[in-house]
């Protein structure tokens, strides 16, 4: 991956840009969807990460169950 080093003076001149090529009215309305959208790829990044968890806390503990019943069984 290429590193991109941006300055205030680039950063600038791309606002520039974008305010000349969308307009005053348009712009806020852009970065307003464009932050609601990596909201959403957040939250859609974490969900199946939270859901696989407990997925996985589920049957590690009723795994742990069965172990702790075969080894009451098996010492008898």
């Amino acid at each position: 991956m290429i590193p991109l080093f941006i300055g205030t003076t680039e950063l600038v001149l791309i606002g520039g840009i974008a305010l000349l090529l969308f307009g005053g009215k348009k712009l806020p309305e852009m970065m307003k969807g464009l932050g609601q959208g990596v909201q959403s790829f957040k939250k859609g990044m974490n969900e199946p990460l939270a859901e696989e968890k407990q997925k996985d806390g589920g049957q590690e503990e009723t795994e742990d169950a069965e172990q702790k019943k075969s080894a009451e069984t098996g010492a008898e």
